[in-house]
């Protein structure tokens, strides 16, 4: 029980409570603080921080917490290409594209998303989301990739590629449409991605489309043959200029299949071995090849989450369930999320 001490109390006009030197809260080091069977409300003077704290029923918080920006990179799962019968099917769509680094552009060639302002002292939950799973064994829609989170700044997983007389599917962008009969591509999201490639004419060699890229649409399967993969987009926020986010190829089942866009796009299996597509490279979002005669199309690439802030400004903790990596370029610190989801702390 607290115990209240004074040396004398006095009347004071008023409503207002005064006392003639500063207050002193009693001083607890971090060792200390946790060991207190605390109560909300209660308040103390951390020595290990030196910082005022207060106990809001479940965690101790620093009070006139620091704000301060982070850049970001985030990028969801690409969708895998479509499964086939006896046609080539559409290439996976890359996963949606948000870029708030420097000048640089946000996915569906959009301007530089704004940078995200963070606080001290409280947790924010990051996801990198997965790609979508292959398909295999016959007419089938892919799967679409997964979300990629920071905070309230979502991702969405790139479209699936569509299958005979399937259309591509929506996503950050959309996935590529099979083939055989007038089909369409699936439409990506502004800000995000773009459009899958679709079959505007119905044409005999079957070949599929291309899956939307964070820059390009898919490219149409037509008579001439299937559709490549949209390309993806080009940041330096780690410090070196990487291209992801690329959509998949699409498949064909008379001839080659196409090649997958730049940045990781998977390339669509062909008439001739091999008749699967090649998933999409691993964190970059990129969408899977599409795939011919009943093989296995290319699964989705996984995300990625990238933060960049002055090193000056805070520290952080990554809590369990999260890979990453730091490195520093100049005086930011550059944190790479590449698998799972959990929290983070900023102190």
């Amino acid at each position: 029980m607290s115990t209240l001490e004074t040396n004398s109390i006095g009347k004071y006009s008023g409503n207002n409570v005064s006392v003639d030197d500063a207050l002193n809260l009693k001083s607890y080091t971090t060792t200390q603080r946790n060991a207190l069977a605390s109560v909300a409300g209660d308040s103390i003077y951390n020595t290990t921080t030196g910082k005022v704290e207060y106990y809001n029923g479940s965690a101790w918080v620093a009070t006139g917490a620091s704000s301060f920006a982070i850049e970001y990179l985030i990028i969801a799962g690409g969708g895998s290409g479509g499964g086939s019968g006896q046609t080539g099917s559409g290439g996976g769509g890359a996963g949606g594209y948000l870029n708030s680094y420097a000048s640089e552009t946000s996915g569906a060639n959009s301007s530089t998303a704004s940078t995200y302002t963070t606080y001290k002292d409280t947790n924010y939950t990051v996801t990198v989301g997965a790609g979508g799973a292959s398909v295999s064994g016959g007419d089938v829609a892919g799967n679409e990739g997964n979300n990629s989170i920071f905070d309230f700044v979502v991702a969405i997983g790139g479209g699936s590629g569509g299958a005979r007389v399937k259309d591509g599917k929506g996503g950050g962008s959309g996935g590529g449409s099979g083939a055989q009969v007038i089909q369409d591509g699936g439409n990506g999201l502004p800000l995000q991605g773009k459009d899958g490639g679709a079959v505007t004419t119905a044409n005999t060699p079957y070949p599929g489309s291309g899956g939307g890229g964070a820059s390009a649409d898919g490219g149409d399967g037509t008579s001439g043959g299937p559709g490549a993969g949209g390309n993806g987009l080009s940041s330096s926020i780690t410090g070196s200029a990487v291209t992801r986010a690329a959509g998949g190829g699409g498949g064909n089942y008379n001839g080659a299949g196409a090649s997958g866009g730049t940045g990781g796009g998977g390339t669509g299996g062909g008439n001739s071995a091999p008749h699967t597509g090649t998933a999409g490279t691993v964190n970059t979002g990129s969408g899977g090849g599409g795939c011919s005669n009943n093989a296995a199309s290319g699964a989705g690439g996984s995300g990625i989450v990238i933060l960049r802030y002055a090193t000056a400004d805070a520290t952080i903790t990554v809590g369990a369930g999260l890979t990453s990596s730091s490195a520093t370029d100049g005086s930011d610190t550059v944190v790479t999320f590449t698998a799972g989801t959990g929290t983070i702390t900023f102190s």
